[in-house]
């Protein structure tokens, strides 16, 4: 069930704040060890425990998903900088949480369990005797200016992004995409920052209300909202995308670890499909960015909705039945689920069309498309 907390940038420890933020430095300490050193004592075991030699498929697989959890590490770092437990920007923070007053520490945790993915499925590769992924030579995108982002290279844009906001009325939606089927935009997000850009533009100490009143406020919490959205596109993209090639792999093991990962970013997905609705209910909606006109309806209204009602309700966050193998018996699944709309080359089409890689290099793409087909190309042994 959706609600709503009006939290203001004062940010008071009323609901353990300061508990939180040592639970998150905690985890976060542990997750920084494994660094080098970390991975190579982790690799050792893990050979000392499989030491099976892995096909070139399962390997392709392996290096593509560790590659886009990469990725996945480098953009809620980012948001975790601005807007998690430890976040640095007050104002980002109390508008993330007009959606939700967790919202701070589901960002935190979220951006914790990419970073493990990522080092796990290095340290996996490792241990089977083949290169880790690194993608550390295209750190050069900046960082926002604002307050709590630190300056360093990245390889995300998160301050112009072009939101697919198709899987909200997807899911809402009793039609497969694997079938062919097409879904409107519950909101159009073009153009649009999902963190803050400078401290001129939104201000790190200025109050949060429920409904903005000032300009400034109106363009923060358009921001926070902006990325509630992304956080589902994000989450849903994995949601699909490591069943999907789980159907690829010849290894148990490896299949073990796609489905226990994936597991994950499902659950990642019904987390953020539920937190953005609050973006386009009462007593939020309506909020428009002054800047670039972004506007957040409310959904729940008649005069709103997208193709009828339960393709824009709020609170309808599970997945509909649907047409699964066969057209006459629906059932409520993952969707899509083809190597055409959810492999390897699908995700990184839809970071492209997000603008997640705008101003990245042209090496930078070619070598994700290039272990991306080779992910899609993994044929199962049996």
């Amino acid at each position: 069930m959706n609600e709503t907390y009006p939290i203001h940038n004062s940010l008071k420890d009323a609901d353990g704040i300061g508990q939180k933020r040592q639970r998150v430095t905690r985890r976060r300490s542990f997750l920084h060890g494994i660094g080098v050193a970390g991975a190579t004592l982790m690799a050792r075991n893990l050979a000392a425990d499989s030491p099976t030699k892995l096909s070139s498929g399962d390997v392709a697989i392996l290096k593509f998903l560790a590659a886009a959890e990469i990725i996945e590490s480098d953009l809620w770092t980012q948001y975790s900088e601005l807007g998690g437990v430890e976040g640095g920007n007050p104002a980002y923070m109390a508008a993330l949480q007009n959606l939700d007053a967790d919202m701070s520490q589901y960002i935190s945790d979220n951006t914790d369990d990419e970073l493990s993915h990522a080092a796990f499925l290095n340290a996996y590769l490792v241990s089977k005797g083949e290169q880790p992924v690194s993608l550390d030579q295209f750190r050069n995108l900046p960082s926002s200016q604002a307050t709590g982002a630190q300056q360093k290279g990245r390889l995300t844009n998160l301050m112009k992004l072009d939101v697919d906001t198709s899987f909200y009325t997807r899911y809402r939606s009793d039609a497969n995409p694997d079938f062919g089927a097409t879904f409107p935009q519950a909101v159009n997000i073009r153009n649009q920052p999902a963190i803050p850009l400078n401290d001129t533009d939104t201000p790190p100490q200025m109050d949060q209300p429920i409904p903005p009143e000032t300009k400034t406020a109106k363009r923060m919490q358009a921001i926070a909202n902006s990325a509630s959205f992304h956080f589902g596109f994000i989450e849903q993209g994995g949601s699909s995308l490591y069943p999907t090639l789980a159907l690829q792999v010849s290894n148990v093991e490896v299949l073990k670890i796609l489905l226990s990962i994936g597991g994950v970013e499902i659950d990642h997905f019904g987390l953020w499909h539920d937190k953005m609705g609050n973006a386009v209910s009462q007593p939020l909606a309506g909020v428009t960015d002054p800047e670039t006109g972004t506007t957040f309806p409310d959904l729940n209204d008649p005069a709103n909705q997208v193709n009828g009602a339960e393709l824009s309700q709020t609170n309808l966050i599970l997945p509909e039945p649907c047409r699964f193998l066969v057209p006459d018996v629906p059932c409520s699944i993952i969707r899509p689920m083809s190597t055409a709309n959810s492999g390897a080359v699908a995700t990184i089409n839809a970071f492209i069309a997000d603008n997640l890689f705008l101003y990245q290099s042209g090496a930078f793409i070619e070598l994700l498309m290039q272990m991306a087909n080779a992910a899609d190309s993994a044929k199962r042994n049996v």
